[in-house]
């Protein structure tokens, strides 16, 4: 039977002393819990390795975003996000009990949250691009949150509404600051950028750049021309293509979101991440 250190930890919610009851006959461990529903209440909680306000920022929360809860202790959750998987440490503070269903996401890059149906009112909040939200109403341009205040409508999109052209979306990420494990519009990652993109437009994935490559698109053969859409992987990193000749990603070299040509990006990377992995071509964009 697999022991804990043999499963992926960051997708798998076992560690020596604890695991998911729903890893139990795959797993040993000395006890089993079956967690139970949280969500986020703040608009960006890190997921961090280890529980300590100084570990690691693996990836990030966002508001409304919901998780199951293994264990808290000492001011964090061990907790897994329902939306791919990830396991890690929460500030317990930043999550509350149950798991609202749902009626709309946000589809701004960001967006406010008003005391009042008036966009001259208090913010009394922010949220990014998709976050999902319950709505309980209109009232003219706005739409009443469940949890009190107000955002406006036309940042909003329904629960099961997508994007068509997820590149469109990466787009609108453009001069965000780099920030390592995030995933919202205050800061992101190469892998958080391509996540966020994705979910837009309706394609589930995963956090990290070796998850997506394994599991995204389908591979192009060594030399093929570069399309719209397409998605370039090295060791660590990962950009999508905005045309045949033009590369988009979060980068620290730049330490933001940019376009550049692709080939000296190519040659510029392989100095320090080494050469490109492979290109995966994700389907069903439509032309922009």
């Amino acid at each position: 039977m697999p022991t804990p250190s043999s499963l992926d930890t960051r997708l798998n919610a076992v560690r020596p002393d604890l695991a998911d009851r729903a890893l139990e006959g795959r797993v040993e461990a000395p006890r089993f819990v079956e967690g139970t529903p949280a969500h986020v209440t703040v608009p960006v909680t890190a997921l961090r390795r280890r529980p300590a306000a100084d570990a690691p920022r693996d990836t990030e929360l966002l508001l409304g975003e919901t998780v199951t809860v293994f264990d808290r202790s000492d001011g964090f959750a061990w907790v897994q996000a329902r939306r791919d998987g990830y396991v890690g440490y929460v500030a317990a503070r930043d999550i509350a009990e149950g798991a609202p269903a749902p009626t709309h996401a946000v589809s701004a890059i960001r967006s406010f949250i008003y005391r009042a149906a008036d966009i001259k009112s208090p913010v009394t909040g922010w949220v990014s691009l998709n976050s999902p939200v319950v709505i309980f109403g209109t009232e003219d341009r706005f739409s009443r949150l469940a949890g009190g205040g107000y955002m406006v409508s036309q940042h909003l999109r329904g629960v099961a509404d997508r994007e068509d052209d997820f590149v469109a979306v990466a787009e609108g990420f453009l001069e965000t600051p780099y920030l390592w494990g995030g995933r919202s519009s205050l800061g992101l990652d190469c892998s958080g950028l391509v996540q966020n993109a994705l979910h837009a437009a309706g394609f589930a994935c995963p956090r990290d750049t070796d998850m997506q490559e394994a599991a995204l698109g389908e591979t192009l053969p060594d030399g093929a021309p570069f399309a719209r859409g397409d998605l370039v992987f090295w060791k660590g990193h990962v950009g999508i293509m905005l045309d045949g000749d033009t590369l988009l990603h979060a980068n620290a070299t730049y330490m933001k979101t940019v376009t550049e040509p692709v080939a000296p990006a190519i040659a510029r990377i392989a100095e320090t991440d080494g050469p490109v992995t492979s290109v995966r071509r994700m389907p069903g964009l439509r032309a922009p």
